[in-house]
């Protein structure tokens, strides 16, 4: 009877196959036996369950247990079927004709790469799911036959199902009864408290719907080393671009995604590995972080994307995988990491790491991967030993997350809107290398100054300069809080120090901003420096105050401006 059932299962999918357009023949691999007489009993228990039974020499001593030929999408629906069944190993995978020597089973058979004749044999049709295809005697006689792991299986798929809440244990007491008998109710059969053959499949059919399209297959890529199951329906093999295997979206999961991590290493290339995969875009800060000494795992979510990477380090390689799946479709992505991370199994080859695709070779990409970047960037500059920060106020509105020069967290101290100053404090110790001094005093109509800023955002290591004129003291609309400035700066400018010619700070760059009014390019405007000590002082910040400086030369003036200058960065 069980052997009826599982070959009328398989008549369905052949027939199915057999109207699929015309395509390359390949087997699905089951089995490995180090000696003739091991295989020919192994092939003789499958031959008994399964059609297509085929074995192999493999040479170097081993032999091979095959199902097929058929063509591929066919071979992938067998593969999946059977392993859902658990009639075949878990780590069964689709190969290639040319990777099997001398056919040892059937006898005669011929070569393996015949080409495959696709027929509906004459065998009984599937029974419907509400038919009992056993009695409960003979289903007691197959359900002795499961492993462990194929009786964990059933408790797993059941708890799923909603009928199991116990322990995962493989062993078949009177909860798990109970739970058979919940869930043979629920769907229409007989109430045993035993599954049947049949039964059992169609609780891992209901298991495996929500897979439905995933199209599951195992990935051998002998040039990164790895073996894995992936869902090919969801992503597709696009290139190699050095430590990763590049997996992208087919476009039936928008955003799905899969990196295969390989590269020779050790544990210092581990761990730098581990840092860099946090600056990517693709894995989000928000989820635990695990890492020793030859492993690591990394889960960052956001509103957008779930993404766990694994590596581990082993024989002087360095491998592992990145899922990346859009959030809120947790039951498929925890199944397909769980197919993954059980499948997961390293085999001999690692990446080059000189294969580099030319189209990653930008300082905002790392293999290829977009380094996360903030929404929003900004200067400002030290006003105390402490690390404390003035900048715009409009830099660091509605931001998730505040750096200072990208390394270094930081918080909003206080806040004037009339003024659009913030003051920060960093949420770590910080030594500053040099602190503002403020200009006590009215600095002289159309004297030279200088705006110190991260122009470019961050792109260069450093601040820059830029050179210009006090050109009033006052605002376009009289307004004797501002400097009017005559010097072009770009938008990464604001927040930065307004300084004379001595490095003394005689105001705060604003935002290139006129109230929507449309000023000339080299129209700037700077809170005066009196009105951002009073800003200080207010929040508990005691400023440094000079009454003037000796005039330093370019160069010196440069290097204590941008000393005292931060790079700004808003996060989400």
């Amino acid at each position: 009877m069980v052997r009826r059932f599982f070959f009328s299962m398989l008549a369905v999918l052949v027939f199915f196959g057999a109207e699929a357009r015309a395509q390359d023949s390949v087997y699905v691999q089951i089995e490995a036996q180090p000696t003739l007489s091991e295989v020919e009993a192994r092939l003789r228990d499958y031959a008994s369950m399964l059609p297509d039974v085929n074995g192999f020499d493999l040479g170097r001593g081993w032999y091979g247990i095959a199902l097929g030929p058929y063509p591929r999408d066919e071979a992938n629906r067998v593969l999946r079927s059977l392993r859902a069944q658990r009639l075949i190993p878990g780590d069964s995978y689709i190969e290639g004709p040319d990777r099997y020597g001398q056919r040892i089973w059937p006898i005669g058979a011929g070569p393996a790469i015949a080409t495959p004749t696709i027929t509906a044999p004459e065998i009984p049709v599937a029974p419907e799911p509400q038919a009992s295809d056993e009695t409960p005697r003979e289903a007691r006689a197959s359900e002795a036959l499961l492993t462990r792991s194929e009786r964990e299986a059933v408790q797993i798929a059941l708890q799923w199902s909603g009928f199991y809440n116990a322990a995962i244990d493989g062993a078949f007491g009177r909860g798990t009864r109970a739970a058979m008998g919940a869930w043979q109710q629920s769907n229409g059969f007989e109430a045993t408290g035993i599954l049947t053959t049949a039964q059992r499949a169609e609780l891992f059919r209901q298991y495996n719907a929500v897979l439905d399209g995933m199209d599951m297959q195992t990935v051998r890529d002998t040039r990164a080393g790895i073996s894995i199951d992936l869902p090919l329906g969801a992503v597709a093999f696009d290139r190699y671009d050095s430590p990763f295997a590049h997996f992208e979206p087919t476009g039936s999961v928008d955003g799905a995604r899969v990196l295969l991590i390989s590269q020779p290493g050790d544990r210092d290339r581990l761990a730098g590995l581990y840092e860099i995969m946090q600056t990517l875009d693709i894995v989000p800060l928000d989820g635990p972080r695990d890492r020793n000494r030859d492993s690591f795992t990394l889960t960052g979510q956001n509103a957008r994307i779930v993404s766990h990477t694994e590596a581990r380090l082993e024989d002087g390689a360095i491998k592992g995988f990145t899922l990346v799946w859009p959030a809120g479709d947790e039951e498929r992505r925890t199944r397909i990491l769980a197919t993954m991370r059980n499948s997961f199994d390293p085999i001999p080859g690692v990446l080059d790491p000189a294969v580099i695709a030319e189209d990653s070779q930008r300082v905002d990409l790392v293999a290829g991967l977009s380094i996360r970047q903030p929404k929003l960037t900004a200067s400002g500059f030290f006003v105390d030993g402490q690390g404390r920060v003035v900048t715009t106020d409009a830099a660091v509105a509605n931001c998730g997350r505040i750096t200072l020069n990208s390394d270094y967290g930081a918080e909003v101290m206080a806040t004037d809107p009339a003024l659009g100053i913030a003051v920060l404090r960093a949420t770590q110790p910080l030594a500053p290398n040099a602190v503002a001094q403020f200009r006590d005093g009215t600095p002289r109509l159309q004297s030279e100054i200088a705006v110190a800023g991260f122009s470019f955002g961050g792109v260069l290591p450093s601040a820059t300069m830029t050179f210009g004129r006090l050109s009033d003291l006052q605002g376009l609309n009289g307004e004797d809080t501002l400097s009017r400035l005559d010097i072009s700066t770009l938008d990464g400018d604001a927040g930065g120090p307004v300084l004379d010619d001595g490095g003394a700070v005689i105001g705060m760059l604003v935002p290139h901003d006129a109230g929507g009014r449309q000023l000339p390019d080299d129209v700037n405007f700077a809170t005066k420096s009196m009105s951002v000590r009073a800003m200080l002082e207010r929040a508990g910040v005691s400023p440094q105050v000079t009454p003037g400086l000796a005039r330093l030369d370019p160069v010196d003036l440069t290097q204590k401006a941008t000393a005292m200058t931060v790079l700004i960065s808003c996060w989400e």
